[in-house]
């Protein structure tokens, strides 16, 4: 998989952008987990995609609950044992 980011929040801590072989539009969060700095990638809906990248308040509300780990039915890719900790 190769992720496009397309837009970055410094306030938020969210990137949007797109997976390149599937075309799904995503949200991303920086996580560490004591041995690598990564992102957990969160797929979003084409309305949901659009409607992050004009309000940054409501991206950075859905970022807020990625980090709280209550969007983790949307991870594109399954965290492994060693799950890192929101950034």
């Amino acid at each position: 998989m190769e992720f496009a980011p397309a837009h970055f929040s410094r306030e938020g801590r969210y990137w949007l952008g797109r997976e390149q072989e599937t075309g799904k539009r995503y949200l991303a969060i920086p996580v560490a987990n004591g041995i690598a700095d990564y992102e957990e990638y969160y797929e979003l809906a084409p309305d949901d995609y659009e409607r992050f990248l004009a309000d940054s308040e409501a991206a950075t509300e859905f970022a807020d609950e990625c980090r709280e780990r209550k969007n983790d039915e949307r991870l594109i890719r399954r965290p492994g044992w060693n799950r890192g900790i929101p950034m």
